[in-house]
C-alpha cells in the first residue's frame, strides 16, 4: 500500500515544473502498486488443508506442529503466504500448478516429407490443477507452405444456374490450374444439388420429376436432392470429364436443399475421400437461399436431421424422409470434421450468406459474376482470407473450467475464449498464450482439445486437479496428540474415543453428540464458531488485536457496541456483550442523549400523551401514533366502529354487553346523555331494536382511555302495517294459484282440442268397405196374418 504525504513549503509557490515533476512520480508508482497481484484467501468452513486448498487460488496451509494458540481453531492454519509467514510459519504446504508434456514433436518446416506435417506444438500436455489458480503456456502454430488441400466443388443444378453450369464445364483446367499454385498437393471433388423430391419443394408429376426443366429445355436430368458426383482426385481430366457428364435440373419453390448437401458432404468423409492431413474446402455455389430445419414440416417430413451419412449409389436416400438440418447442426459437423466453406454466391444474395457465414467459425463469402466467370478468382481469394486468419478455439467446457487466449503476433488479434491472428503468411509462425482455470475440484480426469479452427492438428489437455494435501506425516500415533491420535498436516486425528484439539478429551462411556450440543447456542455453530468446544465446554478464541470473546457460548466480546462521535458508547456508558450500559443521566443506543423529557410533553403536559416512550427528549410512539406527541393516529380503526357496541350498552343498558357492560367497556372512562350532539358528522350504531344511536367520543390520556357524549333519543324506523302486509300476502297467493289453475286448464282444453282435430281427419280419410257377412241368412218360412187389414 502506498501512502501519500504533501508538505507545504513556506515562502515558497509550486511551479508547473514540480506539479509535472510530481506526476511523473505518481504515474510511476501507481503503475508499480497495479501491476501488483493483490492476493486473498477467502475462507469459509475449513477443517483440514484439503479444505484450504479447494477454497482459494491463494490460500495455504501451515503444517507447522504447535501453531495455533490452545482454543484458537485449525482453520487459523489456512491464509496467505505473508500472512502466515509473518505468523511465524516455517512449514507451509504450496500444492502448486503441475504441467507436463506428453507430445511435443517439433513443428514441420514444409510439407515435403512422408509423415503428416506439423503444424502445432505441443500435440498433448497434462495438467494437475489448484482451484482458482490459473495456469499459463504457450502454443505454437506454423502455416507450412504447400499444406495439402482437399477441394470440393458443390453446385446447385437448378435451372437458373443453366449458364452457370455452362461455364465451370469450361473453367476445369483454369480451376486445378489454381490448385497447383496453392499447393502440389491438391485434389478436387465435385457434387450437386437441388431440393427435396416432395411437394411443394418439387413438382411430383411422373412426367415433371423425370424432365422438370421448361419443354424448351432438351439437356435436363430428372429431379435429385443431392448427389455426389466425383471423390476426391489430382486427375484434371477426369474432373473435366465428370463436370462435362452434367446437366442442369429444377424444382418449384426458390430455396434449395442446400444444408443437406453440406451436412452429407461433411459428415460422408469416406465417400467424398477427404484426407485427414488436409485443408478441407467446400466451394458451394448458387444463385438462391436455403431450406433449414421445420421447412420440411411443409411436406409431411417431421423426423429431424440425425447428422449421419445416407448415401446410396452416390445420392442421398433420406432426402424425402428426413427434415433439413438447421444451421447450427451444419457449422457443428464443419468445425468437427475441420471444413471450410466458401460461399460463391450471387449478387443478390450476398447478404444472405454473409449472416450465415457470422454463424459458421471459419467460412468466407465471395460474389459471383452473371455467368460464374470469375469463380476459379474468387475461390483463390477466399481460400487467401481463411488460410492467412489463425483462429484458435477448443471443444466444448464444462461450467467450472475457463480457457482464455493471448495472441502473439505481429498485428494485435483478438483475445478471449478465441485467439485470432490476422495475415499470417506462408512459413510464418505465431504463438497463442493458453491460459486453464479450473474453478472447482473435478471428479477423475477429463480432457480439453485445442487447436486453431479449420485444421487438424489439434493439442490434447489432460486436466486433473489437486484438491488434496501431501503433508509426509509421520506413521502412528504421536506424543503431539497425547499419544491417542496420528498428527495430519500438523493437526490431530484423534481415535474414537478422544476428542480435542490434541487428544486431550476422552469420551469413553459419553454420547459425543451430547458433547457437542452443549457448545451449541440454538443448534447453531459450536461456540458461535469463536471457540473451540472441549469436553462439551467452549474455550473462546483471543484474536490477534487482542479482541477476546466469553460466555458459554463465545458469544460475547466487549468491542461491538455502537460508536457515537467516535467513541464507544458516546463515551458516556461502557460496552457489556455487544450493547452498551450507559451511566446515570445517559440513554441511547449509543448513550448519546442526557435523559429528558421537555419535548416530548404535549401541550397538556402529559409525556407522549401516554402513548410512547420518551428516548432522547424524543416520542417514541407505539404503533400507529405519530411524533412529536403521539396524538393522531391516522392507521388506527376510529372509535366511531369499535365503540359501537359500549355506547348502546352504556347509553340505553342494551346490546351485547347489557350484562357486563361496566367490565366489558373501561375503555370508556367517562360519558353524559345530552340532548343535542355539537358535531355536524356524529357517529351511530344500529341498536338490537334497528334504531341508530347518535354519539360522539373523544380520546383521552392513555392508548385506549375514551370520554362518550349520547344523544337521548334514538332515530327508529316505522314499524310496517302488518295486516296490509299478511291481507296483500294471502290475496297474491290466491291470485297466482288461480293463475296457475286457469293456465293448466287452458292447457288441457289445447290438447284435448288438438287429439278431436286429428281423429276427426282421421275419420275423414277412412273408408268402409261394403260387404255380406257369411253367417247370414235369409228366413225359410213367411207367416201371413190373415186377420191384419194392412191399416
Amino acid at each position: 500500500m502506498v501512502s501519500l504525504h504533501c508538505f507545504p513549503v513556506i515562502g515558497s509557490t509550486i511551479t508547473p515544473e514540480m506539479y509535472l515533476i510530481v506526476s511523473l512520480l505518481l504515474l510511476i508508482i501507481g503503475s508499480d502498486v497495479l501491476s501488483q497481484e493483490v492476493q486473498v484467501c477467502s475462507k469459509t468452513a475449513i477443517n483440514s488443508c484439503a479444505d484450504c486448498i479447494k477454497s482459494g487460488a491463494y490460500c495455504l496451509w501451515c503444517k507447522q506442529q504447535n501453531f495455533t494458540r490452545p482454543g484458537e481453531q485449525e482453520a487459523a492454519r489456512c491464509d496467505t503466504e505473508a500472512l502466515l509467514k509473518e505468523r511465524g510459519c516455517m512449514e507451509i504446504i504450496y500444492s502448486p500448478n503441475v504441467m507436463n508434456f506428453v507430445e511435443n514433436k517439433m513443428l514441420s518446416k514444409n510439407s515435403d516429407s512422408t509423415e503428416d506435417p506439423i503444424q502445432l506444438q505441443p500435440q498433448e500436455v497434462s495438467l494437475k490443477l489448484r482451484p482458482g489458480l490459473p495456469k499459463e503456456f504457450t502454443i505454437d502454430f506454423l502455416r507450412i507452405e504447400g499444406y495439402p488441400v482437399d477441394l470440393y466443388y458443390l453446385m446447385d443444378l437448378s435451372y437458373s444456374m443453366e449458364d452457370d453450369l455452362r461455364s465451370i464445364k469450361s473453367l476445369g483446367n483454369q480451376l486445378f490450374e489454381a490448385l497447383q499454385g496453392i499447393t502440389k498437393k491438391g485434389r478436387i471433388g465435385f457434387g450437386s444439388f437441388v431440393d427435396k423430391t416432395v411437394l411443394p419443394f418439387t413438382n411430383t408429376n411422373p412426367e415433371k420429376l423425370k424432365k422438370p426443366c421448361a419443354e424448351k429445355e432438351q439437356f435436363c436430368q430428372p429431379a435429385f436432392g443431392y448427389r455426389h458426383v466425383l471423390s476426391m482426385t489430382d486427375d484434371k481430366q477426369k474432373f473435366q470429364t465428370e463436370v462435362n457428364k452434367q446437366n442442369i435440373s429444377g424444382n418449384l419453390d426458390s430455396p434449395e436443399g442446400t444444408l443437406d448437401a453440406i451436412m452429407q458432404a461433411a459428415v460422408c468423409g469416406d465417400k467424398i475421400g477427404w484426407r485427414d492431413s488436409s485443408t478441407k474446402l467446400i466451394v458451394l455455389t448458387t444463385d438462391d437461399g436455403f431450406h433449414m430445419a421445420g421447412d420440411g414440416k411443409l411436406a409431411g417430413i417431421l423426423e429431424p436431421n440425425d447428422e449421419r451419412c445416407y448415401m446410396e449409389n452416390q445420392i442421398y436416400s433420406k432426402s424425402s424422409v428426413m427434415d433439413y438440418p438447421s444451421v447450427g447442426q451444419v457449422a457443428t459437423q464443419l468445425e468437427n470434421n475441420n471444413i471450410q466453406p466458401i460461399f460463391a454466391v450471387t449478387k443478390n444474395m450476398e447478404n444472405v450468406y454473409r449472416k450465415l457465414s457470422e454463424m459458421i467459425p471459419k467460412s468466407e463469402v465471395g460474389v459471383l459474376s452473371e455467368d460464374s466467370r470469375n469463380v476459379v478468382e474468387l475461390i483463390k481469394a477466399a481460400y487467401n482470407r481463411l488460410s492467412s486468419k489463425v483462429t484458435v478455439t477448443h471443444d466444448s467446457l464444462p461450467d467450472n473450467v475457463r480457457v482464455t487466449y493471448t495472441p502473439i503476433c505481429r498485428n494485435s488479434g483478438q483475445t478471449g475464449d478465441k485467439g485470432v491472428c490476422d495475415n499470417v503468411g506462408v512459413g510464418q509462425k505465431v504463438s497463442f498464450k493458453v491460459t486453464v482455470t479450473v474453478d472447482e475440484c473435478i471428479n477423475g480426469n477429463m480432457s480439453i482439445m485445442i487447436g486453431p479452427l479449420g485444421i487438424k492438428d489439434k493439442l490434447k489437455v489432460n486436466l486433473s486437479t489437486r484438491c488434496e494435501c501431501d503433508c509426509d506425516d509421520p506413521p502412528g500415533v504421536s506424543p503431539y496428540c497425547n499419544n491417542q491420535g496420528k498428527v495430519n498436516c500438523g493437526m490431530c486425528s484423534c481415535k474414537d474415543t478422544y476428542v480435542g484439539q490434541k487428544c486431550e478429551c476422552s469420551i469413553k462411556g459419553t454420547d459425543v453428540s451430547s458433547l457437542k450440543a452443549a457448545c451449541q447456542k440454538d443448534n447453531g455453530t459450536e461456540c458461535e464458531g469463536r471457540g473451540d468446544c472441549v469436553c462439551g465446554v467452549c474455550q473462546c478464541h483471543v484474536t490477534q488485536s487482542g479482541l477476546a470473546y466469553y460466555g458459554a457460548h463465545c458469544e460475547c466480546e466487549n468491542e461491538s457496541c455502537e460508536k457515537f462521535q467516535n467513541k464507544l458508547c458516546g463515551g458516556n456508558g461502557k460496552c457489556y456483550c455487544k450493547e452498551c450500559k450507559c451511566n446515570d443521566g445517559y440513554e441511547g443506543s449509543a448513550c448519546q442523549c442526557k435523559k429528558s423529557d421537555e419535548k416530548c410533553k404535549s401541550p397538556g403536559g402529559e409525556v407522549c400523551n401516554g402513548r410512547g416512550t420518551c428516548k432522547c427528549n424524543q416520542c417514541k410512539c407505539i404503533d400507529g401514533y405519530q411524533r412529536p406527541f403521539c396524538l393522531s393516529c391516522p392507521a388506527c380503526q376510529t372509535p366511531c366502529i369499535t365503540k359501537g357496541k359500549c355506547i348502546e350498552c352504556l347509553g340505553f343498558q342494551t346490546g351485547p354487553f347489557s350484562k357486563n357492560c361496566s367490565e366489558a367497556c373501561k375503555s370508556i372512562s367517562s360519558f353524559d346523555m345530552v340532548d343535542e350532539l355539537s358535531s355536524d358528522k356524529p357517529c351511530d350504531v344500529r341498536d338490537v331494536d334497528n334504531c341508530r344511536v347518535f354519539f360522539t367520543v373523544e380520546q383521552l390520556v392513555g392508548v385506549d382511555n375514551y370520554s362518550a357524549k349520547i344523544l337521548k333519543t334514538k332515530e327508529c324506523p316505522e314499524l310496517p302495517n302488518i295486516y296490509a302486509i299478511i291481507g296483500g300476502s294471502i290475496a297474491g297467493v290466491a291470485l297466482i294459484g288461480l293463475l296457475i289453475l286457469l293456465l293448466i286448464k287452458g292447457m288441457i282444453y289445447a290438447k284435448d282440442l288438438k287429439e278431436l282435430r286429428k281423429f276427426e281427419n282421421e275419420k275423414k280419410k277412412s273408408k268402409w268397405s261394403k260387404a255380406e257377412n257369411p253367417l247370414f241368412q235369409t228366413a225359410t218360412t213367411t207367416v201371413t196374418n190373415p186377420t191384419f187389414t194392412g191399416e
